[in-house]
């Protein structure tokens, strides 16, 4: 049985251990209870629910509007919506288009890769695919100086890499020996046939003889020589770098040191600093850039309920970012020319977006499939046949696949319990065929074409309906026939319903919002407006009875505290921890809505250090000021005393309502007690560059020289940061059960 105090000490002692349980006790007891037993188990912990009976007032109305609709309210939110009045607020935001957003448009000016067009940021930060090809045929390198860096830095790791991948498949069973072989095998099976490859200092390729080895000095840069670096102005400092051989750059990033990363980044504009994070791997730069602007959009958006919309239609039409090294490149398409501009729009616009996207034909593997009777399987027999163990007869496409096909009918459209059979699935899949990607990996665009030899011929029968031949329109007026399909409009309105009103939403509900659905062709806008003008979601007992999502819980700590997010990869690192990675759902269903897939003990005492460590200032790049937000910018004994009076402040910033007795008396217990940060930073800790200033840089100093791979370590801070009790107050109410609602 687990106890809060193990699960919150950690190694800790007992006493420390002890007084931090409260904390977990705080998160898990309903308000109308005085107490929990200390052994309450993990199975039965849950938030408290909401109890209220009497119709919501005006504040309650507005706050409720603003939970459910916005990623949470900021300061000044709830004035705002009041002045404005809660109907013309609603409409406002129906149509994103007339809101002014240039304030995070212009956060988004640190991430230019994701401005790029799809071809043009897969050209100049090449995937993986695009190095092996090369490494393969011998191809120069590109002549602009930034970009030869990139490509010469990524070839020589990748070489690198291979070497490794030998000498540890060599030495498996060596103590302690880890390796990935599948992967191992495919590194091998990506070298030349003849001979293998070393890239010189200049950025060509030579051949060498087969006891040649890349060979990285792994010595670290002198101390003086980084300092004559670092010393450079910005302009000159970035040349050097650029100018660097890729053994060169290796030994100095593991001369640098983490403490100086903001003296080697300063003055660099966000584009240097992007080319110089991508000559460390552009994969993971790209990758990276992707879920920082999520995050960005959900804190910083004024167009809050099209972010809330595009985190849904996200998460509905789930992609896993770690499916293969091309993803990460086609997220930005997918949210910025998919998702968004449809988000509030026509649900069959957003369809057809959706099957097009290159994320998705990779993803659901689309890209691949095959007509079994198409002129390409005609000609890929022929070649078969002739060499079955050349290279062409294996890298062709191997036939029909299907994922996408039942995905679209079980996930996208019609539901588990839709009528559609397997026949249907197959017969989807073929009218799909044709639908792929342009050359992903021999340095194509990768956007949607349609291959018309790939097409299976002949007409198909989809739930009922005869589609004839017709190429790529097949598959449109299957999107068509799902996109207007009762069964679709009832799952898609159930699954908004759950996002937005309750786990289990009243039928009656549901019903009024499919058939709005049905009457307006899948009008997003017209569902959305006829959910929000029901009872049903205005209902007392659906009033903060919302458990937050990972997502949305980190989302509203920050607005709710106006935190000042310069830099966000922390903050992703702390969605992992969080247990809710962006774009890291593995299966296509996406993540749940429901309470019970996000309350237990682990989760909730992850929350509980997150809010702890926000509200104390320690997570990197995001620093909230409390003194500020109570008005009060002079350091006065609110700062350094802060009373019960502070806290009630406290209560009406965060939750813009008092706070239930419980949570009260165990905040004004704990906020004194520095056993409650010291726990919370050693349980939560995340990296630190110490600088905001770093931006896209701050994955500088990851080498990877293809070195033998070491276990990791946890990371973590080298001495737990000191802070204020009004910090540890305001981060128990961040944490607390009255927060974790919406």
């Amino acid at each position: 049985m687990t106890t809060p105090a193990k699960l919150l000490g950690h190694g800790l002692e007992a006493g420390r251990a002890a007084t931090v349980a409260a904390l977990c006790v705080l998160m898990v007891v309903p308000p109308a209870m005085a107490a929990v037993p200390a052994t309450t188990p993990s199975s039965s912990i849950v938030l408290p629910t909401n109890v209220q009976q009497t119709p919501l007032t005006h504040q309650q109305k507005t706050l409720h509007a603003l939970n459910r609709l916005t990623f949470g309210p900021r300061p000044g939110d709830e004035q705002a919506v009041n002045k404005m009045g809660l109907e013309p607020w609603f409409q406002r935001q129906l149509h994103p288009e007339t809101i002014d957003d240039s304030a995070f448009e212009a956060r988004l000016n640190q991430f230019p890769a994701l401005r790029l067009s799809q071809a043009e940021m897969m050209r100049r930060y090449p995937a993986p695919q695009m190095i092996r090809q090369m490494a393969r045929t011998g191809a120069p390198l590109p002549t602009d100086p930034v970009e030869h860096a990139i490509y010469a830095d990524s070839m020589a790791a990748y070489l690198a890499k291979i070497e490794n991948a030998e000498a540890t498949q060599d030495s498996t069973t060596a103590p302690g020996a880890s390796t990935d072989m599948a992967e191992v095998d495919n590194i091998r099976g990506a070298k030349t046939a003849d001979a293998d490859s070393q890239l010189m200092s200049d950025g060509t390729m030579q051949k060498v003889n087969a006891n040649g080895k890349r060979r990285f000095n792994e010595s670290p840069m002198g101390e003086d020589e980084v300092a004559a670096v670092l010393s450079l102005p910005p302009g000159q400092r970035f040349e050097r770098l650029v100018a660097m051989s890729p053994e060169e750059m290796v030994s100095f990033r593991k001369g640098v040191k983490p403490r100086e990363l903001g003296t080697l980044m300063k003055g660099l504009s966000p584009a240097q600093q992007e080319s110089l994070a991508a000559m460390q791997g552009p994969v993971r730069m790209v990758s990276s850039e992707a879920m920082q602007e999520r995050i960005l959009r959900d804190a910083y958006s004024e167009r809050q309920l099209q972010a809330v919309m595009v985190d849904f239609w996200l998460n509905h039409f789930s992609v896993y970012i770690r499916k293969n090294q091309l993803e990460p490149y086609l997220l930005a398409s997918y949210e910025h020319d998919a998702v968004l501009p449809n988000a509030l729009g026509k649900f069959e616009d957003l369809l057809i977006a959706n099957a097009k996207s290159p994320a998705m034909l990779l993803y659901l593997d689309n890209a691949q499939s095959i007509g079994p009777n198409s002129r390409a399987a005609s000609r890929g027999k022929r070649i078969s046949q002739a060499a079955p163990d050349s290279n062409i007869a294996k890298a062709l496409p191997k036939g029909l696949n299907e994922n996408y096909g039942r995905e679209l009918m079980e996930l996208h459209t019609l539901g588990v319990n839709g009528g559609y059979t397997q026949k249907d699935v197959i017969e989807v899949a073929k009218c799909f065929t044709g639908w792929t990607i342009d050359r992903p990996n021999q340095g194509g665009s990768s956007d949607f074409v349609f291959e018309e030899n790939r097409h299976e011929p002949g007409p198909k029968t989809v739930l009922g309906h005869t589609i004839p031949e017709g190429g790529v329109n097949e598959g449109l007026q299957v999107l068509h026939i799902l996109a207007t399909s009762p069964a679709t409009a009832h799952f898609v309105s159930n699954k908004l319903a759950v996002r937005f009103v309750s786990d289990t939403p009243p039928p009656a509900l549901v019903n009024r919002m499919a058939a709005t659905f049905l009457k307006t062709d899948g009008d997003i806008r017209a569902v959305l407006s006829t959910m929000f003008h029901s009872p049903e979601f205005w209902a007392p007992s659906v009033y903060r009875a919302k458990v937050k999502t990972p997502i949305e819980f980190m989302a509203s700590a920050l607005r709710a505290s106006d935190a000042t997010v310069a830099n966000p990869i922390a903050l992703v690192q702390a969605m992992n921890q969080l247990g809710m990675p962006i774009y890291g759902m593995q299966t296509p269903n996406g993540y749940s809505w429901q309470a019970d897939h996000w309350v237990s003990s682990n989760a909730l005492v992850s929350r509980m250090n997150f809010a702890l460590v926000l509200s104390g200032d320690h997570v990197p790049g995001a620093h909230p000021d409390w003194p500020r937000l109570l008005g009060d910018p002079q350091e006065s004994p609110v700062v350094t005393s802060p009373n019960s009076a502070t806290e009630l402040k406290l209560e009406a910033l965060l939750l813009g309502q008092p706070a239930a007795s419980h949570t009260r008396e165990t905040v004004m217990n704990q906020f004194t007690n520095p056993a409650t940060q010291q726990a919370a930073q050693q349980n939560f800790a995340l990296k630190s560059n110490e600088s905001d200033d770093v931006g896209a840089g701050a994955s500088f100093l990851r080498v990877n020289t293809g070195a033998p791979k070491q276990q990791k370590q946890s990371p973590g801070f080298q001495a737990v940061q000191p802070v204020t009790p009004l910090d540890t107050m305001a981060g128990l109410l961040l944490g607390s059960p009255d927060f974790q609602r919406r």
